[in-house]
């Protein structure tokens, strides 16, 4: 197991707050930034993120967490983590922990860290995991952007969404009108899709088409192959 995390390059994370409403996240970093640091214990390091800090939050105030590590690539297996979480500073840690890297992640330096004090580790099976293609190793990762576009900008409308609510507010109405389905009117003259959103499916089309010639795009879905 300890030789397995130390492979991963990304797992989920589960907390939840004092009330017990849970929140699921999504960590990422090179091979190692989850790290052992003994048979009971692991950590990983808080980047600059969205500014949400809903995972830091809940365990500031419940230390309950659990750690979803899966291979899609080579074993196509999992493993559950669970245990109690705390928030470390690096300089805490790293006078305890010398040999912990201090730039796991081109450009993002780590202030904090989240150390796990395992209490159970088990299998989760291979039976319906599937077998991803990572891209070649020339792609680029954007590490620690500040960049709207490449972040992925307003990929789901809801900025634009709220552009069009505050439209209506500003010409007087409290509330667009409403259609017999039940949806929201758009104004007469609709506010188009924002240049960055047209640009972020652009390019999801170009990387749809290269992964369909290099094979990782199988029967209407990302699976490869399933051997």
């Amino acid at each position: 197991m300890r030789e397995f995390v130390g492979r991963q390059e990304m797992f989920f994370l589960a907390t939840s707050d004092r009330h017990g409403e849970c929140d699921n996240s999504f960590r990422a970093g090179p091979p190692g930034f989850l790290r052992v640091l003994d048979p009971k214990s692991l950590v990983y390091p808080e980047y600059r993120g969205n500014g949400v800090h809903a995972s830091l939050g809940n365990i500031s105030e419940n230390p309950h967490a659990g750690l979803l590590l899966l291979d899609f690539e080579r074993a196509r297996i999992g493993l559950h983590i669970n245990g109690r979480a705390r928030i470390v500073p690096d300089a805490e840690l790293r006078a305890r922990h010398p040999g912990l890297p201090t730039d796991t992640a081109p450009g993002r330096r780590t202030e904090l860290w989240v150390r796990i004090d395992v209490e159970e580790a088990y299998i989760h099976c291979a039976k319906h995991i599937p077998r991803l293609v990572k891209p070649p190793k020339d792609a680029e990762r954007a590490w620690g952007t500040d960049d709207y576009k490449r972040k992925g900008g307003d990929f789901f409308g809801a900025a634009r969404d709220a552009q069009v609510r505050r439209a209506h507010e500003l010409s007087g109405r409290t509330t667009p009108p409403a259609l017999p389905s039940g949806q929201l009117a758009l104004p007469s003259a609709p506010t188009p899709p924002p240049p960055d959103a047209e640009a972020w499916r652009e390019e999801a089309r170009r990387a749809l088409e290269r992964a369909e010639q290099a094979g990782g795009f199988v029967g209407g879905n990302w699976f490869g192959n399933q051997g």
